[in-house]
């Protein structure tokens, strides 16, 4: 049983070693695409669940606008993509009202 929590350890221990060689920006980037995927699932349900768009895609507003460029060269890129979930939501939410 030692053994086996040992090379969890392990594991766990090169996980946190390769994950502090990558910028944190790559990672909340990744976070932040999922996120914007997450808030598409939600709008594209049938029917759209619009209270969980709206978190998922508020999230998204946190992390983009209240990092701003610190995010890196993806900024813009984000910006745009949250500028888009945010007509695709108001959109949906108009059609089904």
């Amino acid at each position: 049983m030692d053994t086996q929590l040992d090379d969890a350890r392990e594991v766990l221990e090169d996980t946190r070693r390769r994950l502090a060689e990558v910028p944190a920006e790559v990672v909340i980037t990744n976070h932040v695409m999922g996120l914007y995927e997450l808030a598409a699932i939600h709008l594209g349900a049938n029917p759209p669940d619009l209270g969980q768009a709206a978190l998922a895609i508020d999230a998204v507003g946190c992390l983009v606008e209240g990092l701003g460029e610190r995010i890196g060269p993806e900024f813009e890129t984000l910006s745009v993509a949250l500028s888009n979930i945010r007509l695709a939501f108001v959109q949906i939410k108009n059609a089904t009202s």
